[in-house]
């Protein structure tokens, strides 16, 4: 199956999750809750989550003058890839990562720690911007939003349906009690099935970005010898990242916690390399 009718149907099991859970908490009014919501949450989502996480970290606007090499290779990725110039942040941070956001590539926008640029090669930064600039092409920014967002609304139902048990439990919009069982299965299995899915739809594009960007800079290799510093790297400078958008970076910036190493948005690293070290640079379409 490929990565795009994976996404599709990890998408789909999401949204139908959300809305089976609305329907229990109540009823047909549940589900038209729960659909309204989510509606409102993807819109806000869709305008609004590249200035959040930017803000959320820091990022500052950075000029030709002061990153000339980062701004070389974006415009000629750009240049390859056919899209227009994204806007360039710059996150105050030791710890080597990067990421991408925005709704889509008119509207891009690419950010480096100051960690990753201390520790890369020209060859191997320009791996890791073809990584960035193949999720603003693939629209992944806007998938991994819509399923951050929706697997968001699921816990929060969850939250809801609990607060309602303890004070005297709930009722579909007919007056009838809802099953204790099933409200108690509910609160504990939705959110932990709502992550699994978002997890899943994570990895997923991280795959397909790999690909897509080794194609970008017909250099796989680089991307993979990127992605082994940055594994090592993480291990010894940890991110202060908030769980909510790790997905976003090109490497968990989380992995370095045990806890957070259960609950992966990112494929193994060793997997991602592999992969990419089986790449044949010559074999790829001019």
């Amino acid at each position: 199956m490929s990565n795009m009718l994976k996404t599709t149907v990890f998408l789909a099991l999401l949204t139908g999750l959300f809305v089976a859970v609305g329907g229990l908490l109540g009823g047909r009014s549940g589900m038209m809750m729960a659909f309204v919501l989510a509606l409102v949450m993807n819109f806000v989502s869709y305008w609004f989550s590249d200035k959040i996480v930017l803000k959320m970290y820091g990022a500052q606007p950075i000029g030709e003058a002061e990153a000339p090499v980062v701004h070389r290779i974006v415009r000629n990725l750009a240049t390859k890839a056919r899209i227009p110039m994204p806007k360039l942040y710059l996150i105050p941070s030791e710890a080597p990562n990067a990421f991408a956001t925005g709704r889509n590539p008119q509207h891009a926008a690419v950010a480096v720690t100051e960690g990753i640029l201390r520790i890369m090669d020209e060859r191997e930064l320009e791996g890791v911007l073809a990584h960035e600039l193949s999720h603003v092409l693939n629209r992944d920014i806007l998938i991994s939003t819509v399923a951050a967002t929706v697997a968001g609304a699921i816990s929060m139902l969850a939250n809801i349906a609990q607060w309602g048990m303890i004070f005297g439990g709930s009722r579909d919009d007919e007056g009838r009690g809802t099953n204790p069982i099933a409200l108690i299965l509910t609160i504990i299995l939705a959110p932990l099935a709502a992550m699994l899915i978002q997890m899943a739809v994570s990895r997923a594009r991280e795959y397909q970005a790999d690909a897509s960007g080794a194609q970008l800079t017909k250099d796989p290799h680089g991307l993979a010898s990127a992605l082994g510093k940055l594994g090592q790297a993480s291990r010894i400078v940890q991110m202060d990242a908030n769980p909510a958008t790790a997905h976003l970076f090109i490497v968990n910036p989380l992995s370095g916690r045990s806890l957070m190493s259960l609950f992966a948005t990112h494929p193994p690293l060793e997997d991602r390399i592999a992969r990419l070290e089986a790449m044949r640079p010559d074999a790829m379409r001019v």
